[in-house]
């Protein structure tokens, strides 16, 4: 086992010992949003995967679209529809009045959402941290309506 393997090893096993609390720090980092039913047993298998995902890489799209088909494929589940995807020019502004005042998040090159210096995975996050309530973000920034490709 290399170092950094060791290193992982040792972030994922320190999760059994760490208080609920401090997972759901490490989960709030890494996740939109809390499962709806949680327990410790899912929470910490989740964070030791981002843990890995982040210190290894993820798995190849190709390899990502080959198992959403295959479990598409043999699901019972009904599919939910496919969320919209709004691709953002860096520097665009979205603009939106809340709570009496302007609110403006810029797209970073990364294609993350920087607001008030904080930056953000999603404009869903900085509805949430805008409003203190779950919104779609682009629900709550005006956009539902937009053509693909915004």
């Amino acid at each position: 086992m290399n170092e950094k393997q060791a290193s992982v090893a040792a972030r994922i096993a320190e999760l059994g010992h760490m208080p609920m609390a401090e997972l759901w720090v490490l989960w709030d980092r890494y996740f939109e949003r809390r499962p709806d039913y949680p327990n410790r047993t899912h929470v910490e298998s989740r964070i030791a995967y981002k843990l890995q995902e982040e210190a290894f890489g993820g798995l190849a799209p190709e390899t990502r679209q080959r198992l959403e088909a295959i479990g598409a494929k043999h699901s019972k589940i009904k599919l939910r529809a496919k969320p919209r995807t709004f691709n953002f020019a860096p520097g665009t502004v979205l603009l939106r009045e809340w709570g009496e005042r302007e609110h403006r998040v810029t797209v970073t090159a990364e294609g993350l959402f920087e607001y008030e210096g904080r930056t953000f995975k999603s404009l869903t996050a900085v509805a949430r941290h805008i409003t203190g309530q779950h919104w779609g973000g682009p629900l709550f920034f005006g956009l539902k309506g937009a053509p693909d490709g915004c």
